[in-house]
């Protein structure tokens, strides 16, 4: 499809072929009050637009050239996995076998690997004015996991809200814990401090110096991480340390139920509702990008926040925690709804 933007992109990835810009291709979705443009590179939400009753809101950063997606190092928007966020050491134990995965943060693994799900084409079919299927299957092996795995992701608008129904078919047990990745604004460009993050999550997971979890399960109270208040982020973290830790919600349940409402100084809500058992909360701190984002927008640290539904992170090498396994007979599925509305903010 033809683009009237001209930026000059990013770098493609390394692993990606020379012709990798003549394979991508996008569908934008619309209803009355939202406009979604998806990619078929990373099953990536590249455009997330509110009508505001005046004028089309970006809700996420996003970049102005498409291609720049090609190199992004930041995730936007992507769908990641197979086992979203850091598995220690690369490694982790498998039916009494320890499996060797592909590193590709220092010693870790982030996101599935270079070539995890964010960063390989998808098929694009089943398209409607207000839905798209994206369909991925991902070969044994891949990125150092056992077994292959058929993903199908299905993002479709109703109202103000868009779905993702992901669903992922493996022919043998293996890990499966997707996230998807978009970076929040509700069109207020300023940065996060003054957002209004809302959640009854009660405790959160220890994580080492790389982000990886210890093990440990400590609670909330007293701590940055207390979001059930709902205070602003600049009153939660005065020193602006930032945020990049995996949240509990409270009740344990995977039905699909609300687990997060973000609120900005533009008068723009959002309510996650999510059947997962916690989220990673990330203030965006090294965000940082000389390329232009969509409308102007500058990637720069702190300006958009992630809220990414999923299971515990790194939950092979930690046998107390529930599990990510998906079996032949048991497949994955995951739904995640962006419920937007517009209104009153009231920042405390």
């Amino acid at each position: 499809m033809s683009d009237q933007e001209t930026q000059m992109p990013v770098p493609l990835h390394a692993h990606l072929p020379e012709n990798a810009p003549d394979l991508l291709n996008w569908v934008d979705l619309q209803t009355d009050d939202l406009r979604v443009r998806v990619l078929n590179y990373g099953a990536v939400t590249a455009h997330c637009d509110l009508w505001s009753g005046a004028e089309w809101v970006p809700m996420i950063l996003g970049y102005q050239d498409m291609q720049s997606y090609l190199g992004d190092p930041f995730y936007l928007g992507a769908i990641v996995g197979r086992v979203a966020n850091r598995v220690g050491a690369a490694q982790m134990k498998l039916g009494g076998q320890v499996v060797h995965l592909v590193p590709n943060e220092g010693q870790n693994q982030l996101h599935g690997g270079a070539q995890g799900l964010g960063r390989v084409f998808w098929e694009l079919d089943q398209v409607t004015a207000r839905s798209a299927r994206l369909r991925h299957v991902s070969p044994h092996g891949a990125n150092g996991y056992p077994g292959e795995a058929e993903f199908v992701v299905t993002i479709a608008l109703q109202g103000r809200t868009v779905t993702y129904d992901m669903t992922v078919t493996v022919d043998r047990p293996t890990p499966i814990n997707l996230a998807q990745h978009n970076y929040y604004t509700l069109g207020h460009g300023a940065g996060i401090w003054d957002h209004v993050l809302r959640s009854d999550a009660r405790q959160y997971l220890q994580l080492d110096a790389d982000g990886v979890p210890t093990g440990h399960i400590c609670d909330v109270e007293g701590t940055r991480y207390d979001f059930r208040r709902g205070l602003s982020f600049a009153r939660l973290d005065p020193e602006r340390r930032g945020s990049d830790i995996h949240v509990i919600f409270a009740d344990r349940e995977q039905g699909l139920r609300d687990v997060a409402q973000l609120r900005a100084p533009s008068d723009i809500g959002l309510t996650l509702r999510s059947d997962q058992l916690g989220a990673q909360i990330y203030t965006a701190g090294s965000l940082e990008s000389a390329v232009t984002g969509r409308g102007g927008q500058k990637l720069r640290p702190f300006s958009a926040l992630c809220i990414e539904p999923q299971g515990y992170p790194d939950a092979p090498n930690h046998p107390h925690f529930p599990s990510i396994m998906v079996t032949p007979e048991s497949p994955y599925q995951q739904r995640l709804e962006l419920v937007f509305e517009t209104g009153k903010a009231g920042v405390k």
